[in-house]
């Protein structure tokens, strides 16, 4: 017997189905029977980040694996760049400014601490996923969606992730194509760390490591990135 969809299939990622389920909101599925209790942190470091003035879909509802959210309407800061590559430093200027607005959100202690706890003043909501997949360019401004993977720690750890996985993820080019790719690849990453940083070595080196715990990590990626300082 076919099961019942919830809403018209909006897009499906690496762990989760998106579905309009109309009147402006959207339904996150997991599809990997995700702890509901890690759904509910999910939402409430999004709810929590909206009240400290972070761009965040407004949560609605969460019940088991599902959230029900407002839905943002808009290219990716991705599809936008692609479509105007003359707009790229821009682009990456803003998302440094989304990282700021990010970590004006103190830590939830119900986060993950990337570093331990022996600094609490200096825990700030961590994204860690925040790149220009993640942001949404609508109508009335941009809107950081994928919260799944949120933690507490520095600021700058945040700006290391972005750096490692904007600068070494994979570019689905060959030949001449990848090379323009990765020229523009390059660009933006150190665009977006002079707005952000200063990022020096051990920063990168911290977020290497942690690039390299993901299980989703695709082996050409993870090649990449051992050739890189991470001790």
């Amino acid at each position: 017997m076919e099961t019942e969809l919830p809403g018209t299939l909006l897009g499906s990622g690496r762990n989760a189905d998106v579905y309009d389920i109309g009147a402006g909101r959207v339904l996150r599925r997991y599809r990997d029977g995700r702890d509901p209790d890690a759904v509910e942190r999910e939402a409430k470091v999004m709810a929590h980040a909206r009240a400290h003035g972070v761009p965040v879909p407004e949560v609605f509802e969460v019940s088991g694996s599902d959230i029900v959210m407002e839905r943002a309407t808009g290219p990716t800061m991705l599809e936008v760049m692609g479509r105007r590559p003359w707009t790229l430093r821009k682009q990456a200027r803003l998302l440094a400014r989304l990282h700021d607005l990010v970590h004006q959100a103190p830590g939830l202690p119900e986060l993950r601490s990337l570093l331990g706890d022996e600094d609490p003043d200096n825990q700030v909501v961590l994204h860690r996923d925040l790149h220009p997949m993640n942001v949404i360019l609508t109508s009335t401004g941009p809107v950081i969606i994928d919260w799944e993977g949120a933690a507490r720690g520095p600021a700058l750890l945040d700006v290391a992730m972005t750096w490692v996985v904007v600068g070494f993820s994979d570019v689905p080019e060959s030949g001449l194509g990848a090379m323009a790719v990765r020229g523009v690849q390059s660009l933006f990453t150190s665009s977006f760390v002079r707005a952000a940083g200063p990022l020096d070595q051990t920063w990168r080196a911290i977020a290497v490591r942690h690039r390299l715990a993901d299980p989703n990590l695709l082996p050409t990626e993870r090649a990449r990135l051992e050739r890189l300082p991470h001790d």
